[in-house]
């Protein structure tokens, strides 16, 4: 195999993090079947079955709406990054709730002696030729065989083996499994349930994801615009005084291509704002002790060459930089990664 396996590094915060998702889901699914089964006392294990499948359901659609809500508002505001860093684990949790509510809706037709008609639901072709009576329980598998290649291949190996865009391709799976899923409930759900909080619910949940990634987008907008330009095609950036001091600037090329310049203290360094571990945003991370650091997962990238510091080996496109006439400029064309190009003040 390509890509070397290396088992998942527990921490403090990662079991805390995992201990308080397992928390919250088991309260809620436990607290609405409790408050389910005394407001509406089962009489059956079909009854039963349904409970659970409504909870599991609930549960799971909640998790992946949080899920999805995460990524935007930690390019919104940094405190929301601690939730940003172990997500994966919180997908795998999500995938492993979806899982237990489809086991419940085929127990639910066992119960009941009628299997045979899921079958038969799921492999006449008239039912997949028209909207309102479509087999929602198809939609609902596909949606759940999404989530399944996403939480099979969560580990770093495949992210290693499949390599970042690859796997990246694949995990931006979520938001067609997300639309699945909006179609699964409102072709399913809420057609045989009248009630006004399911499409309250259902708006509610699709305008919250859209309107965060919305105004993520529009936070990022600045860095979509190419530079100005001087006469031999490197971008104009500025004065050193206009990068914080420990932050980047996000600039892009006129091929679209982000470029993240650093500045700290005397030295200023330009990197290709993709983390090589998956391609997160290393322009939003910050410069600690001489690295940069991806504010998705704390990869660290040295300024001066953007290798990591070693035992690691990842490696970024680096770009060169000329001071002239107190401005900034940088070469939107990349060097190797690991090239040593980083720009020293009054050297």
């Amino acid at each position: 195999m390509s890509a070397g396996f290396r088992a998942v590094q527990w921490n403090r915060d990662k079991i805390i993090y995992d201990a308080v998702l397992l928390a919250a889901a088991a309260l809620f699914i436990g607290g609405f079947m409790a408050v389910g089964a005394r407001l509406d006392p089962p009489a059956n294990a079909a009854a039963w079955a349904d409970l659970r499948l409504r909870a599991c359901g609930l549960c799971a659609f909640g998790m992946i709406t949080l899920i999805l809500c995460i990524g935007p508002l930690a390019r919104l505001n940094a405190r929301f990054l601690p939730l940003l860093y172990n997500r994966r684990h919180f997908g795998v949790l999500a995938f492993c709730v979806a899982l237990v509510h489809g086991v419940s809706v085929a127990d639910w037709f066992y119960s009941q002696g009628t299997l045979a008609d899921l079958a038969a639901e799921l492999t006449t072709g008239a039912n997949y030729t028209k909207f309102i009576g479509f087999t929602t329980k198809a939609i609902g598998l596909s949606a759940l065989a999404v989530f399944f290649v996403m939480a099979a291949t969560s580990h770093d190996y495949w992210l290693g083996f499949l390599s970042p865009p690859v796997w990246k391709a694949i995990h931006m799976g979520v938001y067609g499994a997300y639309g699945l899923l909006i179609l699964h409930v409102s072709l399913g759900l809420m057609q045989e349930k009248r009630s006004l909080w399911v499409p309250v619910l259902l708006g509610g949940s699709f305008a919250l994801v859209a309107g965060l990634h919305i105004a993520a987008g529009w936070r990022g907008r600045e860095g979509d615009r190419p530079g100005p330009l001087t006469a031999d095609g490197w971008i104009t950036l500025g004065p050193p005084e206009a990068i914080p001091e420990g932050r980047a600037r996000i600039v892009s090329a006129p091929g679209g291509e982000r470029i993240a310049v650093f500045r700290a203290g005397a030295v200023v360094s330009a990197v290709t704002n993709l983390c090589a571990h998956q391609n997160g945003p290393l322009g939003e991370g910050r410069v600690v002790d001489g690295c940069i650091v991806c504010p998705w997962h704390g990869y660290q990238y040295r300024l001066e060459d953007g290798c990591a510091p070693a035992p690691f080996t990842e490696k970024l496109a680096t770009h060169r930089l000329r001071l002239r006439g107190g401005i900034l400029e940088v070469d939107p064309a990349p060097l190797p990664p690991g090239t040593a190009a980083a720009l020293e003040l009054g050297a």
